[in-house]
């Protein structure tokens, strides 16, 4: 089977093209997005293993990588092997289709394990670690609220975080300032944010609306 690794960890980059090479696998590594990217280009692997966090700037370029790689190559098999969970690009990766898995550095205990993993994985199969999902579900909740609302109701929301008054919205929206209230009314109630002496409605909208 032919595998591209992608880490910036050139220790665990290393060790894990040992690996798979011992149990018969052909590997080519990378350490970055750009160079996961231009060695599948050179030649479309089995399957893909990337980190999360890479070079440039640490923060989720082997899984755009990942994604923008089951876009050229429909159905390229990819497991995220790494010790974070960005929510919003792992959901986009599992909501790709099949040949995807998800697992976390720290609870890979076994390396037959994890090679079965793999192959599962390039077989069309779906791995995802158990805290993987419940991050991912847990974050399906919190937008669920937003789910409810209509799409002049998410306008309203997005130029009150913007700082909007009711009537620079309703400039902007071309509609009248009581059209606001009642909109922002209705988005308290979906949002379940009854009012409070404690509590500025307003700013929880706009957080809930932030954090999604």
């Amino acid at each position: 089977m032919r595998i591209v690794i992608a880490e910036d960890s050139a220790l665990l980059r290393e060790g894990l093209s040992q690996i798979l090479t011992r149990f018969g696998h052909n590997v080519r590594a990378a350490g970055d997005g750009a160079g996961l990217l231009a060695t599948v280009a050179e030649q479309v692997p089995d399957v893909v293993v990337t980190d999360v966090r890479m070079p440039p700037g640490f923060r989720d370029e082997g899984l755009r990588a990942a994604l923008e790689l089951r876009r050229r190559h429909a159905g390229l098999p990819v497991l995220v092997l790494s010790q974070y969970v960005e929510q919003t690009y792992a959901t986009e990766l599992v909501e790709t289709g099949a040949g995807v898995g998800y697992l976390l550095k720290n609870r890979v205990g076994d390396v037959t394990e994890f090679v079965d993993a793999l192959e599962r994985v390039a077989g069309g199969g779906t791995i995802i670690d158990p805290d993987v999902i419940r991050q991912l579900l847990s974050r399906r909740r919190a937008q669920a609220p937003l789910e409810r609302l209509t799409a002049r109701e998410r306008e309203v929301l997005a130029l009150m975080a913007e700082g909007r008054s009711n009537a620079a919205v309703a400039r902007r929206l071309d509609i009248s300032q009581a059209a606001v209230a009642k909109h922002i009314n209705n988005i308290f109630t979906k949002l379940s944010l009854p009012p409070t002496a404690d509590d500025h409605r307003r700013v929880l909208a706009v957080l809930a609306y932030l954090r999604a």
